[in-house]
């Protein structure tokens, strides 16, 4: 199972349909954009030690994203970017998995190191995931990375942090089955 099978397997309703889907869209959904947005956010931030807003960017075209910014790394992380180019030219060439591995263990340490460390284990460990409130998920995760990712997908802050509140927990634990965070050579299995 992929990581977007693993997104869409968390956003359908009972019947398979897109909770509030109505007609075929196509492309990706706002919210699997921010979610992704969000790893990718984080691993970049750890591989460059700067923003990820403020790093070049891959074709947005040959990405098939929104132009620019978070876009293109989503879009190079999922396969789509030109070579050289995107996520890996801004990672000196790693691997996807290495960049899910990296991005879940950051998106960890910020909510360890913002006080919701035992909500973050939770979703991680092997019990119930517990809840996160969108203001304390906006302290852990940063207002940069909830700025470049609500510029990127269209979403405003408040609908944003709703969604991610409501999604992240159930990615990481999707993410995590064996509760604990995989390694490059497991979250290469995901993408």
């Amino acid at each position: 199972m992929g990581l977007l099978d693993i997104l869409n397997g968390m956003m359908s309703g009972p019947r398979g349909q897109p909770s509030g889907a109505s007609g075929s869209g196509g492309g990706m959904s706002p919210v699997t954009m921010a979610l992704m947005g969000l790893l990718a956010y984080k691993a970049v931030k750890s591989f460059t030690g700067a923003s990820a807003a403020a790093q070049p960017t891959a074709d947005p075209a040959s990405a098939g994203m929104a132009s620019g910014g978070l876009g293109g790394i989503v879009g190079s992380l999922l396969g789509g970017g030109a070579a050289g180019g995107g996520l890996g030219g801004l990672l000196g060439g790693s691997s996807p998995g290495a960049v899910v591995s990296s991005g879940l263990g950051n998106l960890i340490k910020d909510f360890q190191n913002g006080g919701y460390g035992q909500a973050a284990q939770s979703w991680v460990g092997q019990g119930a995931n517990q809840e996160i409130a969108p203001n304390d998920l906006a302290k852990a995760i940063g207002p940069d990375a909830i700025n470049a990712i609500a510029q990127q997908t269209g979403m405003n802050r408040d609908d944003l942090l709703a969604s991610l509140s409501q999604h992240l927990p159930e990615l990481i634990n999707q993410l995590t089955p064996n509760g604990r965070l995989p390694t490059e050579q497991e979250a290469s299995r995901l993408v």
